[in-house]
């Protein structure tokens, strides 16, 4: 894969997210993403990014203030 920012090769690692949610923080470890290896962009496949999105809209109904979700333990 090619990065979308610079064109360089991209490849396979893992990653981590905080995503401030208004009323809390809620962290993603491990995230499968492309990593350039020229400028670190990070991008992500369509299913991971659904897989994100179920992830944010299940901690926004279960959050009380801080939470960590590991991907590989939650896919």
């Amino acid at each position: 894969m090619k990065c979308m920012k610079c064109g360089r090769p991209a490849y396979m690692s893992t990653t981590s997210e905080a995503i401030e949610l208004g009323f809390g923080l809620l962290v993603i470890r491990n995230i499968p993403c492309y990593k350039c290896e020229e400028c670190d962009e990070i991008s992500y496949t369509g299913d991971v990014v659904m897989r994100i999105e179920s992830l944010v809209a299940e901690a926004k109904r279960l959050m009380h203030e801080i939470r960590v979700i590991d991907y590989t333990k939650a896919a």
